[in-house]
C-alpha cells in the first residue's frame, strides 16, 4: 500500500503538456519543502486547479510559487489560497486566477504571516467586487474592470510598500476612477502620474521632495553654487537603471533614496550632489572623440578622485561618507571567463580615495603614487586625469576585456554622477550649430522666461483624502497695457481717496522709531554732528552720516490680494453701467494706492482655469515692487476668462505670502462666483476643496478673507471662509466698499 501511495503522489492527472513537462521537478521541490501531507494538499490542490478548466497558466502558476510560500507562512496557507481560488471560480473573474497566484510568492516574502495573507486575500477580494458591475440583486454579474492590471503590478509593489501601502494605493485607484473603467486600468498598471505618484507616497526612504529645500541649502552654503534639481523615478525604469547626471537641465537626481549600509538616504543625497558640485567646480571638459570607451571609462575614474580629492581639502568630513557608499571589491572577486575591466577600475577607484584600501596590485599602486604626487604638487587638471586613465588602461589591458561577459558585481559607484559635463565630442556640422547657438535669442519669444508648473494636491470630498500632484498651475508675469489708465481711474475717484486718506491716518502707527546714522535724512543728528566737528577738527576724517530720519513702527502686515479673472467677470450686472471687471479694476486701483500709502507689503495677483492641467496664475504686483507704473500697466490690461478653480489658485498664493516675515499675513480673495471648472461634474468638490486650502493656509498663520460679488454667494461662501467674508450687494459700490473693507481687516 506504501509503494501505491508513493506512486499516486508522484502522478498528476493533468492533460497540459506544459504541465506534465515541469509537474517531476515542482514535486521535488515540493518534498524538500512540505511535509508528506503538505505534498498531498499541494497536489490536491493542483489536480483541483486543472480540472477548473481556466488552463494551465493557474497549475502552473500553483505548483511553482505554492510549496515557497506554505514553507514560509506554514502549510495552511495551501488550504486556504485553494479556498480563495474556488471563490473567484464562481465570479465571472477566471482571468484573474493566474495573477493572483503569481503575486503570492511576492505577498509572502512581504508580509511573512498567515493572518497577513489572509488579508491580502480580502484585498484582493474587495478590490474584485468594488471594481465590478452590478445589477440589482445579482453579485459579481460581471467581471472586475482592472481586477487583472491590479494584481499584475501587486508583486512589483511588494518590494516598495507596506501592506498598509499598498491597500492606500489600491484605495486611492478604486475611489478615484470609480466612474471610468478606462482610466482606472491605466491607474492599477502604473501607467499615470497620479498612481506613481501615490506609490511613491507610501514608499519608505527619503524623498526628494521632503528634502529638496535642505539640499538646495547645503549646495548654496557650502559650494557657494546653485542648481536646478530635476528629480527622476527609480522605480519605473525596469529596462535601464537610471544615473544622476547633470546638463543644462540641472542636476537630475534619483526622486528617493533607501537607506544602505548605514547610511540615511539624505546623506546620499548629500554625497550625490558634494561630488557633482566639485566637478562643476574643478571639471573642464575635453574632447571625447578621439578616446575609447574603455579609455573613457578609466578617465573619468580619476577625474573623479581627482575633484574628490581636491572637495576634501575644505570639507574633510566628507571622506567618510564617501569611503561607505563606495564599494570595496576583493582583488580576486572578478572569476575567470569574465570581463574584469571594471573590476579593476573600481579597485583602482578605491585606492586613490581610501589609503587604507589594502590592495596588492603593482599597477595599482604604481597609478595611486603618481596620482598622489600630482595631487600634492598641486599640478593636477583634467588634462592629466586623461594622460593617466590612458596609460592605466595601456598598463592593465588583458586579452579577455574585450569579452562579452562583464563582470558588474560591486563595482557600481552610485553617489558618482555619468560624467557627462566632462566631454564634448566634436562632429561633422558642429561648426553650424554652434553658429545657430550664437544668434541673439528672440525677445518676442517668451517661452525661456516660462517657468515649469508647480504641482498642488486638490481635496477629494467624496474619497476623503488629497489627490497628489492632481493639478498643474502655472505662472506668468501679467501683459501690459496703458499705466494712464489707472491714474485717470484714481483721479476719477479723489472724494473717496480724500476719505479713505482721513481713515489712513487714524490707523496709521503714530510710534515713531529714530533711524540714526543716515548721510541723508529728516533732521541732523546732534550727537553724531559734534563727533564729526571734533573728528574734522582734530584732523582725522568726519563720519558723514551725521543725519537721522523716523518710521512709524507697530503695523507689520503682509496682504496678497487674489483676483479671480474667470469669464463671467466680463458680464455688466442689472442697473450697472459698467462690466464686473472694469468695477474690479477700480477697486483694485484704489486699494493698491490705499496700501501703498499705508506702507504695507503686498503683491496682487489673478488667476482663471481650464481643467486641473491649466490653472493659471498672472503676477500684476510683487511684494518687492513699488506702486508704480509698471505695476499700474499690467493692472490696466486685466482680462476675463475661462474658470474658477480657486483652492489651487489659493494654495499658490499661500505659497508666496508664507514666506512673508509679517506680524499678520492675509489673503483677501475678490471673486463674483463659487469655484467650478469644466471637468469638474460634482459641484461640491471644488468647494470643498478651496475650503481645505483656507483650512492649510490658516494652519500656516494666514487669514484668509472673500469678497464677493455673487448674489448667491451665501449658499457656498461661508462653506469656504467661514465668517471671513462679505457679500458686495451692490456691485456698483465695490470701489468704495473694497478699500474700507480692507482697512476695517487691518485696523
Amino acid at each position: 500500500m506504501k509503494d501505491a501511495k508513493d506512486v499516486e503522489t508522484r502522478v498528476l492527472a493533468c492533460g497540459f503538456a506544459s504541465v506534465q513537462s515541469v509537474f517531476a521537478d515542482c514535486h521535488a521541490n515540493a518534498s524538500r519543502l512540505l511535509s508528506a501531507e503538505g505534498v498531498q494538499h499541494w497536489l490536491d490542490g493542483a489536480q483541483l486547479l486543472c480540472r477548473m478548466g481556466r488552463g494551465d497558466a493557474p497549475v502552473l502558476a500553483f505548483m511553482e510559487e505554492m510549496p515557497g510560500v506554505a514553507a514560509g507562512l506554514g502549510e495552511a496557507a495551501i488550504g486556504e489560497t485553494v479556498a480563495f481560488v474556488q471563490r473567484l471560480t464562481r465570479t465571472p473573474n477566471g482571468p484573474a486566477i493566474a495573477p493572483f497566484l503569481q503575486s503570492l510568492a511576492a505577498a509572502a516574502r512581504s508580509m511573512e504571516s498567515l493572518p497577513l495573507l489572509r488579508e491580502y486575500f480580502h484585498l484582493v477580494w474587495s478590490t474584485l467586487q468594488r471594481t465590478s458591475p452590478q445589477v440589482h440583486g445579482l453579485d459579481n454579474m460581471y467581471p472586475s474592470a482592472c481586477l487583472v492590471e491590479m494584481l499584475g503590478s501587486v508583486p512589483r509593489l511588494f518590494g516598495m510598500l507596506s501592506f498598509a501601502g499598498l491597500r492606500n494605493w489600491v484605495e486611492y485607484g478604486i475611489r478615484a476612477y470609480a466612474g471610468d473603467p478606462d482610466r482606472q486600468r491605466e491607474y492599477f498598471r502604473l501607467d499615470t502620474p497620479d498612481s506613481r505618484a501615490v506609490v511613491q507616497r507610501e514608499r519608505h526612504g527619503t524623498l526628494f521632495i521632503d528634502i529638496e529645500h535642505r539640499l538646495d541649502l547645503y549646495l548654496r552654503g557650502l559650494w557657494h553654487s546653485e542648481a536646478q534639481f530635476v528629480p527622476y523615478s527609480l522605480a519605473f525604469d525596469t529596462l535601464r537603471r537610471p544615473v544622476p547626471y547633470y546638463d543644462a537641465n540641472g542636476l537630475h537626481v534619483p526622486e528617493v533614496y533607501d537607506d544602505i549600509a548605514g547610511v540615511r538616504g539624505v546623506d546620499r543625497y548629500r554625497a550625490l550632489v558634494a561630488h557633482v558640485a566639485a566637478h562643476r567646480r574643478w571639471t573642464h571638459p575635453v574632447v571625447a572623440d578621439n578616446l575609447s570607451p574603455f579609455q573613457r571609462l578609466s578617465v573619468e575614474v580619476f577625474e573623479d578622485s581627482r575633484v574628490e580629492h581636491l572637495a576634501l581639502r575644505t570639507l574633510p568630513g566628507l571622506r567618510n561618507l564617501w569611503l561607505r557608499l563606495h564599494p570595496h571589491p576583493g582583488a580576486d572577486d572578478c572569476p575567470e571567463g569574465y570581463a574584469c575591466i571594471r573590476h579593476r577600475l573600481t579597485m583602482m577607484s578605491r585606492a586613490l580615495l581610501d589609503p587604507q584600501h589594502g590592495y596588492a596590485d603593482a599597477a595599482i599602486i604604481e597609478f595611486e603614487q603618481r596620482f598622489r604626487e600630482l595631487i600634492g604638487a598641486g599640478e593636477s587638471s583634467t588634462e592629466a586625469m586623461v594622460t593617466l586613465g590612458v596609460q592605466f588602461i595601456a598598463r592593465t589591458r588583458l586579452p579577455q576585456d574585450f569579452g562579452a561577459r562583464v563582470w558588474f558585481e560591486d563595482t557600481q559607484v552610485d553617489y558618482r554622477d555619468d560624467n557627462r559635463l566632462m566631454w564634448q565630442f566634436i562632429e561633422e556640422g558642429d561648426e553650424e550649430v554652434q553658429d545657430e547657438k550664437a544668434r541673439p535669442p528672440d525677445t518676442a519669444n517668451d517661452d525661456a522666461q516660462r517657468l515649469p508648473p508647480r504641482l498642488y494636491p486638490e481635496w477629494d470630498n467624496a474619497a476623503g483624502y488629497y489627490r497628489p500632484d492632481w493639478v498643474s498651475v502655472y505662472e506668468h508675469l501679467h501683459p501690459a497695457g496703458d499705466a494712464g489708465q489707472i491714474d485717470r481711474i484714481l483721479n476719477r475717484h479723489q472724494p473717496l481717496a480724500r476719505q479713505l486718506k482721513k481713515i489712513m491716518d487714524l490707523l496709521k502707527p503714530q510710534n515713531k522709531v529714530r533711524i540714526r546714522y543716515q548721510e541723508e535724512g529728516e533732521e541732523l543728528d546732534l550727537d553724531v554732528a559734534i563727533r564729526a566737528l571734533i573728528d574734522y577738527r582734530s584732523g582725522t576724517t568726519p563720519d558723514p552720516r551725521i543725519n537721522l530720519s523716523h518710521r512709524h513702527d507697530g503695523r507689520n502686515i503682509a496682504v496678497s490680494v487674489l483676483l479671480d479673472l474667470s469669464a463671467s467677470l466680463d458680464e455688466v450686472p442689472p442697473g450697472c453701467q459698467q462690466s464686473k471687471l472694469a468695477l474690479s479694476q477700480e477697486a483694485v486701483s484704489l486699494l493698491g494706492w490705499a496700501m501703498a500709502e499705508m506702507g504695507d507689503r503686498y503683491a496682487i495677483g489673478g488667476f482663471y482655469s481650464n481643467t486641473r492641467h491649466e490653472v493659471r496664475y498672472l503676477h500684476i504686483k510683487g511684494y518687492g515692487e513699488s506702486w508704480d507704473a509698471p505695476v499700474k500697466a499690467r493692472l490696466a490690461a486685466m482680462e476675463a476668462g475661462y474658470s474658477t478653480r480657486m483652492g489651487a489658485a489659493i494654495r499658490h498664493a499661500g505659497h508666496y505670502l508664507a514666506h512673508q516675515q509679517a506680524d499678520k499675513r492675509i489673503l483677501l480673495v475678490l471673486t463674483d462666483g463659487e469655484p467650478a471648472d469644466i471637468d469638474s461634474k460634482d459641484p461640491r468638490t471644488l468647494i470643498e476643496d478651496a475650503r481645505m486650502a483656507v483650512r492649510e493656509l490658516s494652519r500656516d498663520g494666514i487669514q484668509a478673507y472673500c469678497i464677493s460679488l455673487d448674489p448667491r454667494a451665501d449658499e457656498y461662501v461661508q462653506d469656504i471662509f467661514g465668517k471671513h467674508h462679505a457679500v458686495i450687494d451692490h456691485v456698483e459700490r465695490l470701489p468704495e466698499q473694497l478699500p474700507r473693507l480692507f482697512l476695517s481687516l487691518t485696523r
